[in-house]
């Protein structure tokens, strides 16, 4: 395996290590700039949204054969209720963990290659991948050989999200601010993953391919207590075992989700 892919979240030829590429991602507009235009022509606040959101889905979609994968299209419908985020493993020509958080009506995507750590300790590369319709929360399965990331996938954690970014004067800010300006803190409440933590941007496109860090936040107690302490805060949970992980939804491996694709072929 090259251990420098997985070091550093890119493959020899510069993508993330299960984006092909053969695909460069297309230009597309943001989802502020389409709900803009929208508003400068009169269009009504639901409309507005589904074109914001079929717009931030344009590349997720010109990326896959739907007569082929059973991945979701998306229907483009907003969420409700708390936000949530899914963290899925997927064995494609690298094993890696994407981690999802739901932000205005699509789940925002990094592909993190070592998976999320409940040690503060541990830095975790993220890279950006394109946005998924919130369908695919749910999503388990094998996606055919050939196709765009193609490969086995499970839920590994699930659960809602609170938002914790706020400005210089401690004031709230919108999470897909907070995601612009570089920085993002939240509190995740999942089945393995508590806590809050942060995603932070280390280097921007304009300098080369986006990368960021996701990072376990320290708990305030622990940060005065000695080496036992900060140990029994942290609970020492490190890099997740891909090959022995259940999914949180079923409870399968992922050698248990491929066998069933096969047996039903």
């Amino acid at each position: 395996m090259n251990t420098s892919a997985l070091r550093t979240g890119r493959t020899a030829d510069g993508t993330p290590p299960h984006l092909p590429a053969s695909r460069p991602t297309p230009p597309g507009r943001t989802v502020e700039q389409t709900a803009g235009t929208g508003k400068e022509h009169g269009v009504g606040e639901s409309e507005r949204n589904s074109t914001g959101q079929d717009s931030a889905l344009h590349t997720y979609r010109g990326r896959r054969r739907f007569d082929t994968t059973a991945e979701p299209r998306g229907a483009g419908d907003g969420g409700q209720g708390a936000p949530r985020f899914v963290v899925q493993i997927h064995d494609a020509r690298r094993m890696h963990f994407d981690f999802r958080l739901e932000v205005d009506g699509v789940l925002k995507s990094w592909a993190v290659p070592r998976g999320p750590s409940g040690d503060p300790q541990d830095k975790r590369l993220a890279v950006p991948t394109e946005d998924h319709p919130l369908e695919y929360r749910a999503f388990e399965g094998v996606i055919p050989k050939g196709e765009y990331g193609g490969g086995t996938v499970i839920v590994w954690d699930q659960g809602t999200y609170r938002p914790l970014s706020h400005d210089r004067h401690g004031e709230p800010i919108p999470f897909e601010q907070s995601l612009d300006k570089g920085h993002a803190t939240f509190w995740l409440d999942g089945g393995k993953l508590h806590g809050e933590y942060a995603l932070t941007r280390f280097r921007n496109g304009e300098e080369g391919e986006e990368a960021w860090l996701l990072i376990k936040a320290r708990p305030v107690a622990a940060k005065h207590a000695g080496r036992a302490g900060r140990q029994a805060h942290e609970g020492g949970q490190g890099t997740p075992d891909p090959h022995h992980a259940r999914s949180a939804r079923t409870g399968r491996t992922l050698h248990q989700v491929a066998e069933e694709a096969d047996s039903e072929r």
